[in-house]
């Protein structure tokens, strides 16, 4: 199944959903490109779901974006199983700003099993982490994930760049090119 919308913007279709199929005997992804993305693998500047997901908000197997959530999520905020990002939250978590995990790897402020931090497991990690900070986390981060927006917009200028660039076939009437055709 290959749907894409008819509504384009900035060369991209608003929603594609490609699902994987079976051709002459093996099996070729589903490679989705939209602003709103669904496939195996799935590139969308807004939302991509898949199970490699590449954008903003990026859900999959494994997730990159400014927000990523995935068994391996690499993102502005991250969540998943390995998670790695400015702010991240998992099994392993490694975050440049902030961590909570079993094992909490931070610059700043780390929670978990484990937590390795300049403020890991103390007063100041169970202040960062209590529900009154949850707005000035949730803004923390976002703050700190403009950087991470770059990544989707790189990736959808390069595939522009790509179609802008790639050689059209002369359009030549039929047997126009074929000496063996004239008469």
């Amino acid at each position: 199944m290959d749907y894409r919308s008819k509504r384009r913007c900035l060369g991209l279709p608003l929603i594609h959903i490609a699902r994987g199929r079976v051709e002459d005997g093996s099996f070729r992804r589903g490679v989705a490109k939209g602003w709103i993305a669904v496939g195996d693998i799935a590139f969308g500047p807004l939302f991509a779901l898949g199970g490699i997901a590449v954008g903003g908000l990026a859900i999959g197997g494994f997730g990159a974006g400014v927000f990523a959530l995935g068994g391996i999520a690499f993102g502005g905020l991250a969540f998943g199983g390995e998670a790695t990002g400015i702010g991240a939250a998992g099994g392993l978590a490694v975050g440049l700003y902030f961590a909570a995990g079993g094992l909490a790897i931070a610059w700043h402020v780390a929670a978990g099993g484990l937590a390795v931090a300049a403020h890991a497991n103390d007063a100041e990690a169970a202040r960062f982490f209590s529900a009154e900070n949850l707005a000035a986390l949730v803004a923390t981060g976002a703050r700190h994930a403009l950087p991470f927006l770059l990544i989707p917009v790189l990736l959808v200028f390069q595939a522009l760049v790509r179609r802008s660039i790639a050689p059209e076939e002369p359009n030549v009437p039929d047997g126009a090119g074929d000496p063996r055709k004239r008469l």
